[in-house]
């Protein structure tokens, strides 16, 4: 079984943010395999399924996305999913817009929902599928006003294939060989 959680921030004005890419993608691929994302549960909403023939548990933490960890712990703990079981969907300011990157495990900690779920799971053994959100309007702007900025008409066009590409590399690492995706999404 496999925990896949999508990071965003509820509400329904942070739906078009760029921090809500993870939620995106996990919505996709929900509704790709027919699974509802709509089961309460301690500060988050969750879905249970088949993904080609991989059992998953899909999670939304209802918190604000660097507070993540709580809502990670709880689910991974009562389904007793391991860190090496558990892939995390994240927008990343670093990379440009559609470049995805996958890491397992790791003291990197860019993402301040990282360290916060590195220390609620008390391993940073998870696998992270970083989702870049970097466009060409940035002009100097903090990581915090970008990752709250909608994304662009244009950009909007760009997302149907950066979310496929995301669903793909998803799709690889419940399936296949983590090394080998590792080398496939590399910087």
């Amino acid at each position: 079984m496999k925990l896949i959680i999508g990071l965003g921030n509820p509400g329904e004005k942070y739906i078009n943010h760029r921090s809500n890419i993870g939620f995106k993608i996990l919505e996709v691929i929900a509704n790709n395999n027919d699974i509802d994302i709509r089961t309460k549960k301690k500060k988050s909403l969750i879905g249970r399924g088949d993904f080609e023939g991989e059992d998953i548990v899909l999670l939304k933490p209802q918190t604000f996305s660097e507070l993540s960890g709580e809502a990670a712990l709880y689910i991974a703990s009562f389904l007793r999913i391991k860190p090496d079981d558990i892939i995390v969907i994240l927008d990343d300011f670093t990379l440009p817009l559609g470049k995805l990157v996958v890491e397992k495990g790791g003291e990197n900690y860019e993402h301040p929902a990282i360290e916060n779920l590195a220390i609620a799971l008390k391993s940073p053994e998870f696998i992270r599928v970083r989702v870049g959100i970097l466009g060409d309007n940035v002009n100097g702007t903090t990581r915090l006003k970008y990752i709250g900025k909608e994304f662009e008409p244009l950009e909007n066009l760009q997302l149907i294939n950066i979310i496929n590409d995301a669903e793909a590399a998803i799709r690889s690492i419940t399936h296949g060989d983590i090394e080998e995706v590792v080398e496939k999404f590399k910087i």
